[in-house]
């Protein structure tokens, strides 16, 4: 098991990334009761074209390195928003978000960077469960058409 920077820097490595996105957030989809969220959208160009930052959580299988998990973050100034967080199902349970995420809290080159901020969708409980774990906490919930509620959670760099 290791956690290594994503590059996608070939259209091969960018179908490896869409291919965990669309099955973990076909998960989401479901638990929150909307099909249309952004994330099963994205495509090869999309996902080329973001302005993110990614990390990949491997295993091993059958002696070769397999995408389990995957992780984004953008930062603007002092502050760090986690855009994308993705586990394949077939990893789910393995602390493989918790990995991700940590990693992401603990990175020496996010130095400077004075709070954190996630969404998921209000019916995520997982993924609630998960960011609370970490010492974050409800900054608000909003509602986007068609009436699906989201929950952006935040917390400081540092958590004294």
């Amino acid at each position: 098991m290791s956690i290594q920077r994503l590059l996608l820097e070939t259209n091969e490595d960018i179908l490896v990334l869409l291919s965990l996105q669309i099955a973990s957030y076909r998960v989401e989809a479901d638990l929150i009761g909307f099909d249309d969220i952004p994330p099963l959208r994205d495509g090869i160009h999309s996902l080329r074209e973001a302005e993110e930052t990614f990390y990949g959580f491997y295993v091993q299988e059958n002696d070769e390195p397999t995408l389990a998990g995957a992780i984004s973050y953008s930062r603007e100034g002092c502050i760090v928003t986690i855009c994308r967080m993705m586990v394949h199902p077939n990893f789910f349970r393995r602390g493989i978000a918790r990995s991700l995420l940590q990693h992401i809290l603990m990175d020496q080159q996010l130095n400077g960077a004075t709070r954190f901020i996630v969404s998921t969708g209000t019916e995520n409980l997982p993924a609630i469960q998960l960011y609370e774990s970490f010492g974050f906490a409800v900054r608000r919930v909003f509602t986007v058409p068609p009436g699906i509620s989201l929950t952006t959670f935040e917390r400081p760099a540092i958590i004294s």
